[in-house]
């Protein structure tokens, strides 16, 4: 019986550390997130952002952004 609760509390503290926001979402990392997915793609329209790495790029800093805290202000 010990060993069934022990696995239970371990099993209860591994899914509530996984759960939890491993760091807090701001808008400089965002930006850091922003900078360092844009430095990944090739980018052959000269910065014009017409291929899909680049909007791929833009839909994730939106994202992040998003969940920022004071996106709720900004609304």
């Amino acid at each position: 019986m010990a060993r069934h609760l022990f696995f239970a509390i371990t099993l209860i503290g591994t899914g509530v550390l996984l759960n939890s926001p491993a760091e807090a979402v701001t808008a400089a990392r965002c930006e850091d997130q922003a900078a360092n997915c844009i430095g990944r793609c090739a980018n052959p329209g000269g910065g014009v952002n017409n291929n899909k790495c680049m909007r791929y790029c833009d839909r994730q800093v939106t994202r992040c952004l998003i969940r920022t805290p004071l996106a709720a202000e900004r609304w």
